[in-house]
């Protein structure tokens, strides 16, 4: 079992439900100062977004992000330097495309991670029957890939999701890309099937933009992913204190 998964166990079966906010590597100078606001305002996790031009599960917050740290040359290697110097308690999990991973080289992109303090990847366009050689990578550099089960998933290839997942199983509320919605989603039932045949950690993201959403997604799961809500608070100006505080309240609606 890899530490990014031993360590959200724990938490879990200690009772706390798990907060994981999203921010976009390389989106400002200071953009490691956003996390470790977030981490002071009880994030259990952070997930790092490493800009793709092309991205396919993202909505307009994030690619908007994307394009603007895009635009100050941001790049895997950068982002993974920038995290060497943060000091931070909690474990990183990188979100970024199969081409940047390719490209960079698989070994070499999981040790660099590894180096950087990031123990976790999602890589959303890496199908399922084509993960061996990347997770192949990641197992001298303990790093855990983490997979996406869908609301649409059919079961029979749910169950091989949810036991080929490492770390957690990201459950999709909902058929979309990232961003604002109405509503729970279909967080529940993607969780409740996951369960019938693995113990993993359970997280519920896309479309959990409130407080109130988190508080009810996480009452149906082991906790929440928070993205574009995140993202939007940096690129309307907000700074280290504003991000302390928005996760405050959603740390405050699922505890």
């Amino acid at each position: 079992m890899k530490s990014l998964e031993r360590e959200l166990r724990e938490l879990r079966d200690s009772g706390r439900k798990l907060l994981v906010p999203y921010f976009m590597g390389g989106l400002t100078d200071s953009w490691t100062d956003y996390v470790a606001a977030a981490v002071l305002a009880g994030a259990d996790a952070v997930e790092i977004g490493i800009p793709f031009s092309d991205p396919m599960m993202d909505g307009p917050v994030i690619q908007e992000a994307a394009l603007r740290a895009l635009s100050r040359g941001t790049t895997l290697e950068s982002i993974c330097d920038d995290l060497t110097r943060l000091e931070t308690t909690v474990p990183l999990i990188a979100m970024t495309y199969y081409n940047i991973v390719l490209h960079y080289g698989l070994e070499r992109a999981a040790g660099k991670f590894a180096a950087s303090g990031i123990s976790g990847a999602i890589i959303p366009d890496l199908p399922l029957e084509e993960t061996a050689p990347w997770i192949a990578a990641c197992d001298g550099a303990d790093v855990a890939t983490v997979l996406l089960v869908a609301p649409s998933t059919p079961e029979e290839r749910l169950d091989r999701l949810a036991a080929t997942t490492q770390g957690f199983a990201y459950a999709s509320a909902r058929m979309a890309v990232t961003g604002k919605s109405e509503g729970g989603g279909d967080g529940e039932r993607v969780v409740r099937s996951i369960r019938r045949t693995s113990h993993v950690p359970a997280l519920i993201g896309i479309g959990i933009a409130t407080p109130d959403q988190a508080r009810d997604a996480a009452a149906a799961s082991d906790g929440v992913i928070v993205g574009s809500a995140v993202v939007q608070v940096i690129l309307d100006g907000g700074d280290a204190s504003h991000i302390e505080t928005f996760i405050r309240t959603f740390r405050s609606a699922i505890d």
